[in-house]
């Protein structure tokens, strides 16, 4: 065995082995899988050890020395190793075999169960996967394919090479590997000159492995090592052989790749250089021509020659909005593009090392951006000109027809105007119909000022086209002054119409004033009587006395408002008689309508009338509430009295019953006659749950639904006992099954009493369970090694928890204890007690089941066994292996 203790020290360094890769001494070796392995790896050896002059025949007997394996190593590794020993005694031997061993340390490769003695010894599996740990260190995990490595990497690798080839399909290197075509398809990608792919046939798998066998020994120095008819007769070759032998195709083909990819690398860079001579080509003429049109544009736009006429400068107008929408606008593309591309160039030549593009002299970027600077000073300047042209001459036309506009708009608006100030139309009106014409004529007049500034604008527009001595002036002037003569006399009948009006008006005012006196006071108070009849003939709804009560002392206060609102009723009809009063002494004729309410003295009397009758129909409801809610009150009360005392009474046996399930005192039996006594004074309480619920549904049938007198509703006393119930019944259930699991696993009594003590200093809580960090402390504390075990806690987890709840229970953690303190079988020793029935095989007959087991028992194997599938197993033979595990649940029955 190798361990630090052993002859040649320790490794220094220690490589992960994955689980593949991890040779496990306590498993057979498959014969065929062995025998693959004797040749493959025999074979690879060889391959290397020829280098040195020398070979070995049997893997197992030449490397026993040790100075072969030694040697090996050297020509794999090119490195030497220490002198060996010359003795041919055991000691020797071991000595050297134990350099070769700690060389394979010092490489970073764990040795797992393998030493010296064994290989001195010859037992060859031990020889068999100290090979398979010198190729998987030495041929296969320096195998690097995108970010992958060893025997992922080689895979990929595989998957790669033949994805193209019909018939291929590489996922592992066993079965993919039967029918020689994926062989036969990394030899072809390499050197299609080899083999034919295309008459390769998949029904012929040994003619493929011997083609592919055969052509890799003859032309890339593959040596032969693996048999065709094996690998075809092995339902799953063996892995560990068909990677040694594929480990040689990558090696032999790498060098291949490695001139592929140096020929990729300069076709890329060439390919970057190409782009960038393109890039500076196109830079340079697309700055000459840009430069060009610059040079042939601003001369056009620096002309300013003057047109005599509007259409001429019109034309040149058009002529420059023909240059901004057709022709600048490629231009511009083409300057956005030309500095992109600029960009472009520069980075691109910056990321490949490259030296900056320099543009001929006059080209670069700045030189564009200030000729194109100047273009756009000399077009700002030439479209101000002809804008300023433009206006010059559109201003005397404009002119004169905005006077003529402007004259026709207010022609048309005075027309009328005159006679309509003139009629006298407010001598038989109403107060309302005069207010309603003084609000037309404040309107008429607010249009009339505002008319003002238009006058003044047509006075403007004469004496502009008068100082530019506008050919028709004196029609201009003449149509001036008819339209000032005319707002001049409007002015003067608006005046005179609004005196009139003012003047009738005031001989209205003061009944008008009384008429909305009495609005403003009857409008309040008839809202007041509104909302004093709604309160009234209000419906209530009230749940206690205090309730009710407020409700009257509402009532009291309103009724105390009664005398102030009878004053404000006679103050309001008051109002009424002076208006009466009034137009009796000066003969004016009421309409009868108040313009300012719809309200009438009679609709006051009448609210008021009703309000008085409602008073006393309220007070009688009130009185009869107060008597309902007094009744309401009592029952209250009586429900508190009794649930006050329920309550507290289910609260004190739930803590009494979880004190008694965890009480260390005393036997399981006496603690179930204690809790036997619980439940039969629990059942005797159940009269005073009933009583209560009588008083209960007395409370509903009154509409009660809140108690201030205590904390408890029906739901909670329900809730709180049928808990009590299901306590007291899990906790006797609990009882009884610790009985049982004390009765067939064994234990005492004082286990048990040690196992609940243990719990009960846990459960911190003290709630009967305990959360995982509490019983991780649990176990630690009885004994188990849980400091670093993480996966071994989380096991012992899915057997206390299984339905991940979060929290052990006690009855859980005394059938975890009892499990790990009791003996019980396993499926390992049912499995050995079946091998020595079947005389040491991996199988067992339908004879010797019933030669050795009872009938029964016998009839019950034969009938789920299934059948064993192995080399040179009889017809009948049973897998005796499957079946003992799934007795545990390992896999399915």
């Amino acid at each position: 065995k190798r361990d630090p203790s052993s002859q040649g020290g320790s490794c220094p360094h220690e490589a992960y082995m994955t689980q593949e890769e991890d040779w496990d001494r306590d498993l057979l070796l498959d014969p065929a899988w062995e025998k693959q392995q004797r040749k493959t790896f025999t074979a690879w050896c060889n391959s290397h050890l020829r280098k040195a002059g020398t070979q070995i025949e049997n893997i197992e007997e030449d490397f026993r020395n040790g100075l072969k394996l030694m040697l090996l190593l050297e020509v794999i590794s090119g490195e030497r190793l220490p002198k060996p020993d010359k003795g041919k005694m055991r000691f020797h031997k071991i000595a050297n075999v134990n350099k070769a061993l700690d060389f394979i340390c010092s490489k970073g490769v764990k040795l797992v169960s393998i030493g010296a003695e064994e290989i001195v010894d010859g037992n060859v599996k031990m020889t068999l996967g100290m090979i398979w740990t010198i190729i998987l260190r030495f041929a296969i995990q320096d195998i690097s394919v995108e970010e992958t490595s060893a025997k992922e990497g080689l895979l990929l690798w595989c998957q790669r090479k033949t994805a193209p080839y019909r018939n291929v399909n590489v996922q592992n290197f066993h079965i993919s590997w039967k029918d020689g075509l994926a062989l036969c398809a990394l030899i072809h990608r390499h050197r299609p000159d080899l083999i034919d792919y295309s008459k390769l046939r998949k029904d012929d798998p040994v003619g493929n492995l011997n083609t592919a066998f055969e052509v890799a020994e003859k032309f890339l120095d593959i040596p032969k090592m693996l048999d065709a008819e094996d690998i075809v007769n092995t339902p799953k070759p063996d892995e560990k052989a068909i990677m040694t032998y594929v480990s040689c195709f990558y090696h032999a083909f790498a060098g291949a790749e490695q001139a592929e990819t140096a020929a990729n690398r300069i076709c890329k860079v060439l390919a970057v250089n190409q782009e960038n001579e393109k890039l500076m080509e196109e830079y340079e003429k697309l700055a000459s021509e840009l430069l060009e049109w610059i040079r042939r544009t601003i001369p056009w736009l620096e002309n300013r020659a003057a047109e005599q006429t509007m259409r001429a400068m019109q034309q040149k107008l058009e002529d420059f909005r023909d240059y901004r929408r057709i022709h600048k606008p490629p231009r511009v593309q083409e300057k956005c593009q030309l500095e992109i591309n600029f960009n472009t160039l520069q980075t691109k030549l910056r990321l490949s090392n490259r030296p900056a593009f320099m543009p001929s002299e006059g080209k670069m970027v700045s030189d564009i951006a200030n000729a194109w600077k100047g273009l756009e000073q000399v077009e700002k300047g030439y479209e101000e000109w002809l804008l300023t042209e433009i206006r010059r001459l559109e201003r005397l036309d404009h002119l004169a027809e905005k006077f003529k506009q402007k004259c026709n708009m207010h022609e048309a608006w005075t027309s009328g105007k005159e006679d309509l100030l003139s009629q006298k139309d407010y001598e038989s009106a109403s107060l309302m119909e005069i207010r309603a014409l003084m609000r037309k004529h404040e309107a008429f007049e607010s249009d009339l000022a505002a008319h003002q500034d238009r006058v003044e604008q047509i006075a403007a527009i004469a004496q502009e086209l008068n100082e530019l001595d506008y050919h028709d002036a004196a029609t201009v002037n003449a149509r001036c002054q008819g339209i000032c003569d005319q707002w001049d006399n409007l002015g003067t009948l608006t005046q005179k119409r609004r005196d009139s009006l003012e003047r009738v008006e005031k001989l209205w005012e003061t009944i008008d004033q009384l008429y909305l006196e009495f609005a403003k006071r009857a409008a309040p108070f008839n809202n007041w009587m509104d909302g004093a009849m709604e309160d009234l003939q209000d419906m209530f709804i009230v749940h206690s006395i205090e309730e009710i009560q407020s409700l009257i002392t509402a009532h009291d206060q309103f009724k105390a408002t009664l005398p102030e609102a009878d004053k404000e009723r006679m103050a309001t009809m008051g109002i009424h008689n002076e208006i009466l009063k009034i137009a009796q002494t000066y003969g004016i004729k009421l309409s009868g309508i108040n313009p300012y309410t719809n309200l009438s003295p009679q609709d006051i009397s009448t609210k008021w009338d009703t309000v008085k009758h409602l008073v006393p129909l309220r007070d009688q409801m009130l009185q009869e509430e107060v008597a309902r809610q007094q009744a309401n009150e009592r029952l209250r009360r009586q429900f508190a009295a009794q649930a006050n005392i329920i309550g507290p009474w289910i609260q004190t046996k739930m803590e009494e019953i979880s004190h008694v399930s965890v009480d260390i005192a005393g036997s399981l039996e006496e603690q179930m006659n204690s809790l036997k006594q619980y439940e039969q004074n629990i059942i005797n309480y159940k009269s005073n749950i009933d009583k209560l619920e009588g008083d209960h549904q007395l409370s509903q049938e009154s509409l009660i639904f809140d108690n201030k007198h205590t904390n408890y509703t029906m739901e909670h006393i329900r809730v709180g006992w049928e808990q009590l119930l299901t306590t007291i019944a899990r906790t006797i259930n609990e009882v009884e099954n610790q009985i049982l699991t004390r009765d067939a696993k064994g234990i005492s009594q004082e286990q048990l009493n040690e196992f609940r003590a243990s719990f009960n200093h846990f459960d911190r809580k003290r709630n009967g369970m305990m959360d995982p960090d509490d019983f991780r402390a649990c176990l630690i504390s009885m004994g188990y090694d849980l400091v670093s075990g993480e996966v071994e806690f989380a096991r012992i987890m899915t057997l206390v928890d299984p339905n991940n709840t979060g929290v052990v229970t006690f009855q859980a953690f005394i059938d975890f204890m009892t499990r790990e303190t009791a003996e019980t079988d396993t499926a390992e020793q049912v499995m050995a007690s079946f091998k020595i029935l079947a005389s040491d095989k991996n199988y067992i007959t339908v004879d010797e089941l019933r030669r050795e087991l009872p009938p029964e028992q016998a009839e019950y194997c034969i009938s789920r066994m299934t059948r064993y599938i192995g080399p040179d197993s009889p017809p009948g033979a049973l897998d005796y292996i499957s079946f003992s595990s799934a007795l545990y649940g390992e896999s399915d029955l």
